[in-house]
Formats: C-alpha cells, structure tokens, sequence
C-alpha cells in the first residue's frame, strides 16, 4: 500500500511543481484543476476499475496527465471527473478496440496532411523556376498547425491520454523488457499528446523553419568564379556548391588529388570562414556575375576590383529565429519542458547523461591523437583544421573523381534513369528481386533544389520521396554518393513503415537507428557501380575512417 500512495504521491506532485512552473513562466495555459479534483477523479475510477495494481497505476497516470493539460476552456472540475468516467476504457477488449480506432484515424489524419506539405513544398525543395515569394507563404504554412488545437478541443486528446498515458524515458527502459508489441503500441500512442502547443505557436515554428531551409538551400557558391591571389580558378566553370554539404565534399574529394588538391581545400576552408563570419560579400551567394577572391575578400568585375556589401548575418539571424521559436514551446511541454529535454528524452530516447559520458570518452580517447598522427604523416604536413573531413581512409580517394562523375553522369541523365536503377541498388545489395521492386514501388524520384533529401511516407499507400541533385548534365559522382545515403532513408521510411504490425510502432526509435543504415548504403556506392576494391587492408581503413569521422 506504501508503493500506492508513494506513486500517487509522486504524480500529484510532479502535477503540482508543473503548475507552479507555468505560473512562473506567465504562461497562457490556465488549469483550474485542484489535488482534489485529480484525486476524486482517480478515485472515482479506482473505486470501479483498480483492482490490480497496474490497472491503478494506469488510471493514476492517465488521469494525472490528462488534469495537467486540461485548462478552462474545456471544462470546470465536475466537468473533468464526468469526463473520466465517461471516456476511460475498462475492460482489455475496450481499450484494444479505442486503440485500433484512434490508430487508423490518425495514420489518416498525418498521412494526408504530410502529402498535402510535401506539394506546398514542391516548389521550394525541387529544381524549376526562380522562388516566388508566394511559394513561400504557401511552404512555410503548417496544415496541421491546428489539428492538435482541435483535437483538444473535441476532447479525443484528452481520450488517448486517459487511456494511453506517457511513459517517461526511465519508464520504458525499466519496464519496456517486459512489454508485448502490443503494450509498445499503447505506449508509443502515449508519447502522441504530451505537450498542448498553441496553433499560432506552431504555425510561427514552422515559418521560421521553413525560411531557414529556403536559406540553406539558396546559398550556393558558384566555384568557376572562386579566384586565387593570381587571379587564377582552380575549379570547373560551371561548378556549383551548395552549402555546407557540396563544399565540404568537394574538399573531401581533393585529398586523391595530388597536383592541386592542397590549394582547393584551402580556397574551400575560406570561402566557409567568412560564411561563418558572415563577411562574405552578397554580390557572390548564389550568383555567377563576379569573381571573388576569399583570400584577401576582394570582388572583381573582370579585372576592376570593385565595393561589396557583408552578407547582414542571415544565417545567424536564422539560427536566432529558431532558438526563439524552440523556446515559445517549453511552457505548453509539462512532461519535457526544455528543448533538450525533447530531443533526448522524447525524440531520442537517450538519456542527456549518458550521452555526454559517450562522447567525453570517445573525444579523449588516446587513440584520436594516434589516428591524428597517422593522417599527419599520411599528408606528409601538420594537420589544418579541415582535416577534420579527412578522407584518405576511403578506398575511393585513391580514385579520380573525375572519372567517377564520368560514369554517374553516364548512368543517370535524369530522374526516371535513378528511378529506374534502384531495384539494381537493392538486389546488388543482397535484397531479393521480388522485396526490392516492392520497396521501389513505394519510393519516387524527385529532381532536388538542395543538396538532397530523403522524405518519408506518413500512412499506408502513400510513396517516400527520395530528392537528389540532377544537374544539366547528369548527376555528378557527390550527389550520387548524397543519393545513395538519402535512399537507404527511404528504404528504411518504407519498411518500418508497411513492414510493421501497429501503425503506432513505425519508425525507428531515433535518428541513429536511420542514419547506419543509410550509411551501409553509401559506403558500398562504389560496389553499386561495379568499382571492385581489392585493397587487403579495406577493413583496417573502414575502421579508422569511422573513428575520424566520428570525431
């Protein structure tokens, strides 16, 4: 009886500390729901239904979480007591069966609005004609931005939470050993409704990060027009690199390249010191009307140098916007109100704690300083601080890119050739011929503004879209290398999505789980195109290649 009324105990008090959280953070959010209530509306169902003490457990957590979110616009006291009598499922076959609804509904509900958002985007994230500030507006608006909103309002919200509360991170890890795919499909339908955000609020968030995008995906730098102290360009004419991804990997490409390479990845390393220090001049972003000396930042038109303006700190702008944004959200977030919190307890499902003890140990591992002291001696100079992109381990940095580009462009023209090819991907890479045009199936091909992308499907029926980077003359060796990973994101958006039992269990449990596969896809790019490497010591490389991109 004492783990009962410490349990209680525990939730009321958590609800109360959260209360007295909003009041000191002037929060809109006005709860009107009393201990006692909470406790009536617990008793009230326990009297009938806790007869067990999980069955009590869940009736205190579901209604604890439920009193946290209700506020006066729904409802007074009595109101919130009828309610919980009236909406919680007592019996397993009841709970099963408001499950299986509100599943279905909701998987009909995010897989249409997420098609709706991915044509809004269309003109934003794929190549075709100049951004209108109209294609803007349209992108940067939320569809769902209200549904959560509505669905409070209509009380289903408050319905899944009664019956399907949250668990926290420590909750899974303690009793998630022990749970059927089923009770994961309950909890999972639990971390639905944990946080009451204002429309207004995640209408703003998605503005914000939707111009935040626009920016990246704008900001090229046209290579060709990219100078050194003799006037002279190391680059192709028609080169152009999107930032950070295009610039970072042309320098990784020039470490095979043993004439030139050096003074690339030098021109390279300045022209991204002055993004960052937003002394860039504006005339050169996205634009091939100057030539642009980054090492002494000087513009010319021809041969006249000529008055530029600084980039006015966008970018940072940017990054600002968003933090301000993050942060509007922590009052309407009782179970993570802190942004971090979100991202590793809700979204990752890793404890901030462990992960910090991760990372200090790899970063001070004596080994680093070893595996730096190999690349030194490898380059045959002292390491420059963008020899964190070193890619000497790689078995294709002993291949010209040149030729690599040669035959990517060769392969895949356009769109419908990539479209075509990727049953090709999937059976070299070990998929049956059946299971891999069924995965294929179910991924189109777009032609990408940006670097490239991978977006999933959100229900059943619906296709992932794999964004990759096509230019005039087919697509260069980089964004076949970006597509490769984006598409083994797709294969992963597709089985987790129809290859599930419970809609509610789709996905992966965070992004680390995605990001090794999409890797194993990239690192076999050469394989996909036939390139046999023979080198006996592939493994050693891969392995020292993981640790230095690790670092």
């Amino acid at each position: 009886m004492k783990k009962y009324f410490a349990f209680t105990s525990m939730l009321l008090l958590s609800f109360v500390l959260w209360q007295c959280t909003l009041e000191k953070k002037g929060d809109n959010m006005k709860t009107l729901l009393s201990e006692k209530t909470v406790k009536q509306a617990i008793d009230s169902l326990t009297h009938y239904y806790g007869n067990s003490k999980d069955k009590l457990a869940l009736i205190e957590k579901g209604v604890t979480q439920a009193a946290a979110l209700w506020d006066t616009s729904d409802g007074s006291a009595d109101d919130f007591i009828a309610f919980c009598k009236e909406n919680y499922a007592p019996t397993d076959s009841a709970r099963k069966l408001l499950f299986e609804k509100i599943s279905h509904n909701l998987e009909v509900l995010y897989g249409n609005f997420n098609r709706i958002t991915i044509e809004l985007l269309k003109p934003l994230h794929l190549s075709g004609p100049d951004i209108q500030p109209i294609d803007e507006m349209f992108g940067s608006y939320n569809v769902g931005a209200h549904l959560t909103d509505d669905l409070f309002e209509n009380k289903i919200a408050f319905i899944t939470i009664l019956n399907f509360p949250n668990y926290s991170l420590k909750e899974k890890n303690e009793l998630g050993k022990n749970w059927s795919r089923t009770e994961w499909a309950y909890a999972r339908m639990g971390d639905i409704f944990t946080s009451r955000i204002p429309s207004t609020i995640l209408q703003h968030m998605n503005d914000v990060l939707t111009k935040a995008d626009t920016y990246i995906s704008e900001y090229n730098i046209c290579m060709g027009n990219v100078i050194d102290n003799n006037k002279q360009s190391l680059f192709p004419k028609d080169m152009k690199l999107i930032t950070h991804w295009g610039l970072r990997d042309e320098l990784k490409s020039n470490y095979a390249n043993k004439e030139n390479g050096l003074a690339k990845q030098k021109t390279i390393y300045e022209i991204m010191k002055h993004i960052i220090y937003q002394d860039i001049p504006q005339e050169v972003i996205n634009s091939d009307q100057y030539q642009w000396n980054p090492f002494e930042n000087k513009v010319y038109d021809q041969s006249n140098s000529i008055t530029f303006k600084n980039e006015p700190d966008t970018r940072y702008e940017h990054l600002l916007n968003i933090f301000h944004a993050m942060q509007m959200i922590d009052p309407y977030s009782p179970q993570y109100p802190t942004y971090i919190q979100r991202k590793f307890e809700g979204e990752m499902e890793m404890p901030q704690e462990e992960v910090e003890k991760l990372f200090i140990n790899f970063v001070t591992a004596p080994q680093i300083k070893q595996v730096a002291n190999l690349i030194s001696k490898r380059l045959g100079r002292p390491l420059e601080p963008f020899d964190i992109w070193y890619d000497g381990f790689k078995s294709r940095s002993t291949i010209s890119e040149d030729l690599l580009t040669e035959k990517t462009r060769k392969l895949f023209p356009n769109t419908t050739a990539v479209q075509n090819y990727l049953p090709t991907i999937l059976t070299k890479l070990g998929f049956e011929k059946a299971k891999a045009n069924e995965i294929v199936s179910r991924i189109t091909v777009d032609a990408s503004r940006g670097a490239g992308h991978a977006w999933g499907s959100e229900m059943h029926g619906d296709n992932a879209r794999l964004r990759t980077r096509i230019g005039e003359k087919g697509m260069d060796y980089k964004g076949y290398n970006i597509a490769v990973h984006e598409f083994g994101h797709n294969v992963e958006q597709t089985l987790s999505l129809y290859d599930v039992d419970y809609y509610m269990l789709k996905g992966i449990p965070n992004t680390a789980f995605t990001e090794a596969l999409a890797f194993i896809f990239q690192k076999r790019d050469l394989d996909l195109l036939d390139i046999k490497d023979n080198n006996s010591e592939k493994f050693h490389m891969m392995t020292l290649d993981n640790v230095w991109a690790c670092y």
